[in-house]
């Protein structure tokens, strides 16, 4: 088994709660404290967030969940500054806050916390970044291709189910 220089207590774990316009960090230092703050989708606070882990003194592993694309920029951003980077599971997320809290309810506090724990227990995947990886224009052609696909089957079931019985009973 390899050994890591890094033991969990080593770290500081930040999970971020991605949205749309507003994102919900959390940090967690290596003696216990949090701080939690949240930030606004723009690179101004971008840079606040950067300062802040750079001041940090011990190694940083950030956590995140992909959110439709919102997550790609930060992503970007972070991986550009050299930060380890972490993908969490939507269904993780989901199935974590369901056993950890006994509900469905869900809000953006909440679900940092979450996105805490697992990044803690180590439940998470790397991150790569599409635009570094040089993947991003794969993504679209599979998406695309996915679209097309859905649109051809929905086309071919209203033919079935549709015209041909209406003409051909």
């Amino acid at each position: 088994m390899a050994t890591c220089s890094t033991t969990q207590s080593q770290r500081t774990f930040v999970a971020i709660d991605i949205a749309k316009q507003h994102h919900e960090v959390l940090i967690e230092c290596t003696d216990g404290s949090r701080q939690r703050w949240r930030m606004a989708n723009t690179r101004h606070d971008y840079d606040q967030l950067r300062q802040r882990l750079e001041a940090v003194e011990t190694p940083v592993l950030i956590g995140f969940e992909a959110t439709g694309v919102y997550h790609r920029s930060l992503g970007h951003f972070l991986h550009q500054c050299g930060f380890e980077l972490r993908l969490l599971s939507s269904l993780a997320m989901a199935r974590t806050r369901d056993a950890l809290y006994n509900s469905w309810d869900k809000n953006d506090p909440k679900d940092a916390q979450v996105l805490l724990h697992l990044l803690k227990t180590g439940v998470s995947q790397h991150y790569h970044d599409p635009l570094v990886h040089a993947i991003n224009d794969l993504q679209e052609l599979a998406q695309t291709h996915f679209q097309i696909s859905q649109r051809k089957v929905r086309v071919q079931h209203s033919i079935m189910t549709h015209y041909l019985p209406l003409y051909f009973p």
